[in-house]
């Protein structure tokens, strides 16, 4: 049998990014709660992590549209490497606290989160066929959620029964998250260049477009409208991923009713991954299923688990828990086991939602496939920077309706767009080429 290289490149992949977002996504779960056990010991630093999550996410944003253009000179790989060393240096900051290095470093990591993504878009599509798409996308979705296990696990041994993250802790956990990402950009130093396509593949090759091209073709991909539908997902997804990511951890760190609420943080991320590897795990063991039955049933799917999710939350949680510590009581006496279960929901339902716009985008957009990623990071970070600068002033109870909302339209988006495709190709199916066309009417003709 022989090696499937576009699957050996994946596995590499989705290693180097579970190593440094172990790192990235660790740090996220508990920056909220790291910055304020800062505030107490250094009473001049007086940086915001809501603030800093947003200013990475908004430069994000900005420079996606610049990534195509990078990749078409550089290459996905050294634009991934590029990106995974800003990683290390944001992380590397917290070891001298300072309100002007936080930001700083907080655009720099912005600017480099735009190539790594959309290198790893790129990256991804190029070892990729219409027929493996769905799978590797699975796949690396799994590898890279494994990341959310390594990192809380860590936390929850570092915060285990402390009230108050002191300078000694926190300087371990800076350092230990600091190799670990040094880890994943030795890993991306070795990533091999994509196998050739051929015919078989049912997968055009992208061609190799100038900086200004790329540019273009992205601003001309933008405005088509299966993309201006899509963008309504991409969007909540990015609302969604400021809600899990930077917010909620620290929901549970605040609420003072919850038992040993420190330790909760990283028992919350712990349980994100689950849902989030599980899910990657399942749709890329299923990946011919999905493209059998459709992708709109996993969305969907996804979208009853975090309305779910919502609910529960809305009931356990205080609704000014995104602050700082409060006494204030939820609907319901706040519960521990209830919160952790919030938390797999969220990481499944991120996964439903995830793994299927990685599968559209890499399929359907193969052949300008770092156009269409760096469009969907585009739009879900300027989601994910909204939503984390009104997390700094919007409680809990008007964050949550916010995510119904967008929910219902997101999800709506997708299933149009996802249905509209199918007719589309049962439509072509069921059409004679122009050939076939030919031949009918010449014999039509020799009969008469």
């Amino acid at each position: 049998m022989a090696l499937d290289r576009g699957l050996l490149n994946v596995v590499l992949l989705g290693l180097a990014f579970m190593l440094v977002f172990t790192a990235f996504q660790t740090w996220g779960n508990i920056q909220k709660t790291m910055l304020e056990s800062i505030k107490k010991d250094e009473p001049s630093f007086d940086g915001e992590a809501y603030y800093s999550l947003a200013i990475i996410y908004a430069f994000l944003a900005v420079f996606n549209w610049t990534s195509p253009s990078v990749i078409s000179m550089i290459g996905p790989k050294f634009a991934m490497l590029c990106g995974a060393v800003t990683y290390l240096l944001f992380i590397m900051s917290f070891a001298i606290p300072h309100t002007w290095l936080l930001y700083l470093a907080s655009v720099v990591i912005g600017i480099g989160a735009a190539m790594i993504w959309t290198g790893q878009g790129n990256y991804l599509a190029l070892n990729s066929t219409e027929a493996t798409i769905s799978r590797n996308s699975g796949l690396f979705w799994a590898m890279l959620q494994l990341s959310m296990f390594v990192g809380n696990i860590f936390v929850y041994f570092a915060f285990r029964g402390k009230d108050h993250i002191d300078g000694t802790t926190r300087q371990v956990v800076i350092w230990t998250l600091s190799a670990i990402a040094l880890s994943g950009i030795v890993v991306m130093v070795f990533f091999p260049k994509p196998p050739p396509k051929n015919v078989a593949d049912e997968v055009v090759e992208e061609r190799v477009a100038g900086p200004l091209e790329a540019l273009n073709r992205a601003l001309k991909l933008f405005v088509t409208r299966d993309m201006l539908l899509l963008n309504v997902t991409f969007f909540y997804t990015g609302l969604e991923l400021g809600f899990w990511s930077g917010v909620y951890g620290s929901c549970i760190s605040f609420t003072e009713d919850l038992p040993n609420r420190k330790e909760l943080v990283g028992i919350s991320g712990i349980f994100i991954g689950l849902g989030e590897v599980l899910g990657g795990a399942a749709f890329g063991i299923l990946g011919a299923k999905t493209r059998k039955w459709g992708r709109d049933p996993i969305v969907i799917g996804g979208f009853i688990l975090h309305l779910a999710s919502f609910f529960v939350i809305f009931l356990n949680i205080p609704n000014d828990a995104p602050f700082t510590d409060t006494s204030s009581k939820a609907f319901i006496t706040s519960n521990a086991i209830l919160a952790i279960m919030c938390s797999f929901l969220l990481g499944l339902g991120d996964a439903c939602y995830n793994t299927q716009i990685y599968s559209i985008l890499g399929g359907v957009y193969a052949d300008n496939s770092a156009s269409a990623f760096a469009i969907f990071k585009f739009t879900q970070s300027v989601a994910a920077a909204a939503s984390f600068f009104y997390a700094s002033e919007l409680v809990l109870y008007g964050q949550i309706g916010i995510l119904v909302i967008f929910a219902v339209l997101g999800t709506a988006s997708f299933v149009w767009v996802e249905w509209r495709a199918k007719r589309e190709v049962v439509d072509a199916a069921s059409t004679p080429s122009v050939s076939e066309c030919s031949s009918h009417d010449n014999q039509g003709y020799d009969k008469s």
